[in-house]
This record gives structure tokens, C-alpha cells and sequence, in this order.
């Protein structure tokens, strides 16, 4: 099992169920890779957040100027070439709000490019997004074809065999459940004593839940756990009152939370967890190749915009502010050998 990249397709599975069909429909001819558009319009010195969003994000235009002195830092091929290749593994449905085609159905928008892109006006670059499978995206980063990945990717030590990284947001999962619901879940897996709780079958999310089901058996007490086929019945079942709480990739819930807030199904986030488990808050992190010589320059970058207020509106513009991380870090302690 790689924790790491199962709640990443589940995410893909419960956004893609509740997107537009013509998401899928407008990436239905790709292969392996896309050039969908990249072109935003922002001018020197500004970048927009939230474009394009079919109302997944607030759009906000953000100042960025450039830092001469971080663009010294950058590896000579890249500084002269005047570009960062930015991949993301949208193909072939897109994951709302992390990467995903936009409302006019060729620009690639979300938290995910939206970042590269913030990274790049720092560091003096043109962003260009180039749009991959999941696979396909790390074949990218090794032939060149991508500088670097800003895609959901966590920060593994089996990855950092072939990667660098530069971390941006916390890998967190969270539990969904109606707005009127009471219920908040604050770390401590007795919370879920007496509560029935969805969970996508195969992934990191579910081998958590089950150890919490297994503990408190083993205090007397009773989790129960269920699966839906797809995320229209696992929403069902929550409105109906069938389930308490949905168990899910964060980025997934706070997509879902603002999609059905004018509903008379709103739901709401009830508390995260760390997709890590509780030995280690996993992490997010921009991928480039090893010894590429990006990921201090990346580093720099991120911590520029923390510094500078940019990475909170960021994160606010795509209600992820409780992913935020209090810097960023090159190639911090990632999800242990065994267990990534």
C-alpha cells in the first residue's frame, strides 16, 4: 500500500463525481500528456488565484514581484531559459480544487498551478503548465520535459531516492459531515465511538479508520465502518442521516463543503488528521528531479510568499487554509521506508 498515493486517487474519485461532466468530456482525447492552455492574462508583477474556478475558489488578484537575489539562486540552464515547467497530473479528469480544466474548458486551474505560478513570478520565471497523467507526470520531471511538480505529491524518504523536495502544505485527510451535525473530531479516535463512517476501499484514509475500529473493540466499544461505490451514494447516505461522517482526503471535503453550501445538504468539516498517521504530519511538497538544484530556490520562493502574506491569501482563495504550513522546508523528514 503507498499511503502517500491512494488518498490522492480517492480525491480524484469523489471531486471528479461532483464536477461538471464536461471536465472529463474536454480531456477525453488526451494521452499521456496535454498542452492545455496556460496563458492567464496577469500582468508583470501580478498573478490570479481562483481563475476560472466554476466556483471552487474566491478569485483574487495577488502582487508578486520579482526577487532578484532568489532568481540568482536558480540553476544557470533555468535562469537563462526564462521558464519553470510546472507539471501537474490533472489527466485525464482532474481533481477539484487542487488541478482541474477551468470553466472555459482549456486553462488548467487550481490550488496546485495556481502555486506553481505564484512560485515562478517570484523567481522572475514565465510559468508554463504542462498537464500529465499521474504517472506520466514523474516520466516528465525524469526526461526534462518538467522543471517541476506542483501536484498533490507527498513527501516520501522512497521518493527522495530519485527527488528533492520543497514543502508547501500539510497532508492532512478529514471528516465530512452535515453543517448541522454537533460532531467535531478533535485527534483523539474515541471520538468515533457509537459513529458509522464512509471511507473509500483501498486507500490510506481506510487502513487508519480500521485501526481506530480495531482499538476501540478492543475497549468495548463499536465503529462502524462503510464503503460506497461512488461519491454521489456516499453523499446520499450522509444526507439521509445513514452515516455520520465521511473520511476523505482534505482538499476533497473542503471542495465538497463550499460546493453544497447553498444546498439543503451543507456539510461542513468537522476535523483533519494527518494522512501520515500519527507519527508524522505528512507533507506536500513541490517535486523536482534529484540534484536538479531547484528545491532551495523553490524553498526560498514559498517561504518569500509566507512571509509576504501572498501563501495565506493563497490558501484562503481556495479554502485550504488549514493545510498552511509555518514554513517551508527542503527535503523535511518524509513518510518513513516503511510506511510510504
Amino acid at each position: 500500500m503507498t499511503p502517500s498515493r491512494l488518498p490522492f486517487r480517492t480525491l480524484r474519485g469523489l471531486a471528479a463525481g461532483t464536477a461538471l461532466a464536461a471536465l472529463a468530456l474536454s480531456l477525453a482525447g488526451c494521452g499521456g500528456d496535454s498542452e492545455a492552455a496556460t496563458t492567464t492574462g496577469d500582468t508583470a508583477g501580478k498573478v490570479t488565484v481562483g481563475r476560472l474556478s466554476n466556483g471552487a475558489a474566491r478569485q483574487t488578484v495577488l502582487d508578486v514581484p520579482e526577487v532578484k537575489s532568489l532568481n540568482a539562486e536558480l540553476p544557470a540552464a533555468v535562469r537563462k531559459r526564462g521558464t519553470l515547467v510546472i507539471a501537474v497530473g490533472a489527466l485525464p479528469a482532474g481533481s477539484p480544487p487542487l488541478e482541474y480544466v477551468g470553466g472555459d474548458q482549456k486553462t488548467l486551474t487550481g490550488s496546485e498551478p495556481d502555486l506553481g505560478r505564484l512560485v515562478a513570478a517570484v523567481l522572475g520565471l514565465r510559468p508554463e503548465v504542462k498537464n500529465f497523467t499521474w504517472e506520466n507526470m514523474f516520466v516528465g520531471i525524469d526526461s526534462g520535459k518538467a522543471d517541476v511538480a506542483f501536484s498533490n505529491v507527498t513527501d516520501t524518504e522512497e521518493r527522495k531516492k530519485k527527488y528533492e523536495f520543497a514543502s508547501y502544505r500539510r497532508d492532512n485527510l478529514a471528516f465530512e459531515v452535515l453543517k448541522k451535525s454537533t460532531w467535531t473530531f478533535g485527534g483523539d479516535y474515541r471520538a468515533l465511538a457509537g459513529k458509522t463512517v464512509a471511507v473509500g476501499s483501498g486507500t490510506n484514509q481506510e487502513k487508519i479508520l480500521l485501526e481506530w475500529q480495531a482499538r476501540l473493540a478492543g475497549e468495548g466499544k463499536q465503529l462502524t465502518v462503510k464503503h460506497y461505490q461512488d461519491s454521489n451514494s456516499t453523499y446520499l447516505a450522509l444526507a439521509s442521516g445513514r452515516i455520520d461522517a465521511y473520511f476523505g482526503p482534505n482538499p476533497g471535503v473542503s471542495y465538497h463543503v463550499t460546493q453544497s453550501a447553498k444546498t439543503p445538504h451543507a456539510t461542513r468539516n468537522a476535523g483533519t488528521f494527518s494522512g501520515a498517521g500519527a507519527r508524522l504530519q505528512g507533507l506536500i511538497a513541490a517535486t523536482a528531479k534529484k540534484d536538479s538544484g531547484l528545491a532551495k530556490p523553490l524553498t526560498d520562493a514559498i517561504n518569500h510568499l509566507i512571509d509576504n502574506g501572498q501563501y495565506a491569501r493563497w490558501l484562503a482563495a481556495w479554502n485550504l487554509s488549514n493545510e498552511s504550513v509555518a514554513k517551508s522546508e527542503t527535503n523535511p523528514p518524509g513518510l518513513p521506508l516503511d510506511n510510504s
